[in-house]
C-alpha cells in the first residue's frame, strides 16, 4: 500500500489520488531585517527605568519587520512518472519549493500532500552526517525513507560502483571532496526506494562525465515509473531531461506546459522569438572595453527571423557587436549546442576575407554565419555567442544560450527520415549519397538454405 505523508501534518482520510504530489495555493513568508535585541541585565533595566520613568521597560531597539513571499499561491499536481523540471531566475522560489516538498521547512499556508516516500538531493551533503563514514550515511538515509536493512544492502553496492567512491566509502564524508560528496548523495537519492525524487541545482558541482551520467540515471528512474522534480538553469538538461516544465517568478507559477514552449519564455521573456536577442545600450550589453554584443539572431532562407528551420533549408546566424577600441580586430565566434549539452561544433569568422581587410577602427560590426541545409539534427539548437580577439582566449564578450531554434525533420518532402518515424540518433544529419542495386533471385537448395 502506498504511503502518504503532508507538509502540513494532516492525516490521510481517504485513499491516495491519481496525484503523487498535489499542492493547493501554497505560501511560505520569510522575514527580512528583524534585528535581535540583545538581553538586557537587571542593572541596565534599572539604569533605563531611572533615566524614562515612565517609558515602557520593553525594548524599542527592533527595526520594522520587513516580510517577502519566496512562494505565494502556487497550485500544480504531478502525475506518477512524471519528470517534472522547475526554471526560474535566481530569487524566484524554486529551491524554496523542493524544501517545503521535502519537509526541511514548512509552508506559510497551503497544503502539499505527498503519496509516496521522498528521496531529496537539495545542496551538496543534505542529510549526510560529517563525522558518519560513507557507508552510514548511506544506512541512515535509507533508515529515513523507512526502508529495511535489507532493501538498503540489495542496493549498496550499486550505490558505491555509481559513485566512484569505493576506496573511500568507510572515510568519514567530511573528508570527501566536493565532487564526491555529490556523486555520493546523487547515488543515494536516484538508487534507494523513493517513490519522489526532488533533485536541485547540484549537478553543476561535477564535472561534464558525471553530469552526463547522472541525467542518464535519472531517465532511467522517470522510465521506471518513479516522479522527478528537477531544478536547473541548464535548459539543455531540462529539455533532455523534462516531459514537463514549470515557470517560477517572484515567487509565483507563471506558464506551466510543454518544454520547448516553457524554456522559450524563460530565455526570452521580452522579445517576440528565442531566436533573437538585442541589446540597444552597449553599457548593459554583454562585453568589455573592447567589444560589447549588439544582437544575435537566427535567420531562415528567406531572411525571416525564424525560430523553427526546416532540415533541409539553409539558415543563416548573425552576431552584432560594437568593436570600441582601434587597432583591434575582433572576430565573432558561434558554439552549436544541442539540447543535451554536446557542442556540435564551434565556428568563427577569422577564415573570412572580409575579417582580414576589414578596418582596425571603432565602429559597429554584423559579422553572418551560413549554415547548409541537412547537415544539423533534429532537435532544439542553442548558441553561445561569443566576440574574441587573435587569440581565442582573449573573449571580451560572451553570452551562453544567447538564442536557439528548433530543427524539423519531416517524414514527407525532402526530410531526411523519409517513412522512418522512430528515435534517431547522432549529433548531425547530413543528406549522404547512397547507392543500392538489384544483384539477382536467391536459389534455393535442398539444404534449405538461400544463395545468390
Amino acid at each position: 500500500m502506498e504511503s502518504w505523508t503532508s507538509v502540513t501534518g494532516c492525516e490521510a482520510n481517504s485513499m491516495p489520488m491519481k496525484s503523487i504530489i498535489r499542492v493547493e495555493n501554497l505560501s511560505k513568508q520569510y522575514r527580512l531585517g528583524r534585528r535581535r535585541v540583545p538581553y538586557a541585565t537587571l542593572r541596565d533595566k534599572l539604569a533605563e527605568a531611572a533615566r524614562a520613568p515612565f517609558k515602557s521597560f520593553r525594548g524599542n531597539g527592533d527595526r520594522e519587520e520587513e516580510t517577502i513571499w519566496a512562494l505565494r499561491d502556487v497550485n500544480f499536481e504531478v502525475k506518477p512518472g512524471e519528470v517534472l523540471g522547475v526554471i526560474g531566475r535566481n530569487g524566484a522560489g524554486k529551491s524554496t519549493l523542493l524544501k517545503v516538498l521535502s519537509r526541511v521547512t514548512e509552508p506559510t499556508s497551503g497544503q502539499v500532500d505527498l503519496f509516496g516516500r521522498v528521496g531529496s538531493l537539495l545542496e551538496v551533503g543534505t542529510g549526510f552526517h560529517g563525522e558518519l563514514s560513507g557507508r552510514d550515511n548511506i544506512f541512515l538515509n535509507g533508515a529515513i525513507l523507512g526502508m529495511r536493512r535489507a532493501e538498503i544492502l540489495r542496493k549498496f553496492d550499486e550505490i558505491v560502483a555509481f559513485a566512484e567512491v569505493e576506496k573511500f566509502i568507510d572515510t568519514p564524508v567530511k573528508h570527501y571532496s566536493s565532487g564526491m560528496y555529490t556523486r555520493l548523495a546523487f547515488s543515494v537519492a536516484a538508487h534507494l526506494e523513493s517513490e519522489i525524487i526532488l533533485v536541485d541545482e547540484v549537478l553543476a558541482v561535477g564535472d561534464a562525465n558525471f553530469q552526463n551520467k547522472c541525467l542518464g540515471k535519472l531517465e532511467e528512474v522517470g522510465s521506471q515509473g518513479r516522479t522527478v522534480l528537477f531544478i536547473s538553469h541548464s535548459m539543455q538538461m531540462i529539455l533532455r531531461l523534462c516531459s514537463r516544465v514549470m515557470l517560477l517568478e517572484g515567487g509565483h507559477l507563471i506558464e506551466d506546459g510543454t518544454p520547448t514552449i516553457v524554456a522559450k519564455r524563460y530565455l526570452h521573456p521580452e522579445n517576440g522569438s528565442p531566436a533573437e536577442r538585442i541589446w540597444d545600450d552597449p553599457q548593459s550589453a554583454p562585453g568589455d572595453s573592447v567589444a560589447r554584443l549588439k544582437a544575435v539572431r537566427v535567420r531562415d532562407q528567406h531572411g525571416r527571423v525564424a525560430h523553427t528551420v526546416d532540415i533541409s533549408q539553409p539558415l543563416s546566424v548573425e552576431v552584432e557587436y560594437w568593436n570600441l577600441q582601434a587597432n583591434i580586430r575582433p572576430t565573432a565566434i558561434l558554439h552549436f549546442v544541442d539540447e543535451y549539452g554536446h557542442c556540435l561544433f564551434s565556428t568563427g569568422e577569422l577564415n573570412s576575407d572580409t575579417w582580414g581587410l576589414r578596418t582596425l577602427e571603432p565602429g559597429f560590426v554584423r559579422a553572418v554565419c551560413n549554415v547548409p541545409g541537412h547537415f544539423l539534427a533534429e532537435g532544439t539548437i542553442f548558441l553561445l555567442a561569443a566576440v574574441c580577439s587573435y587569440n581565442p582566449n582573449d573573449v571580451h564578450a560572451l553570452e551562453r544560450d544567447a538564442v536557439s531554434f528548433q530543427v524539423v525533420d519531416r517524414t514527407s518532402g525532402e526530410g531526411v527520415r523519409s517513412i522512418y518515424v522512430g528515435d534517431w540518433p547522432g549529433l548531425m544529419r547530413p543528406m549522404l549519397d547512397w547507392r543500392a542495386e538489384y544483384l539477382g533471385k536467391l536459389i534455393s537448395h535442398q539444404d534449405g538454405t538461400n544463395r545468390k
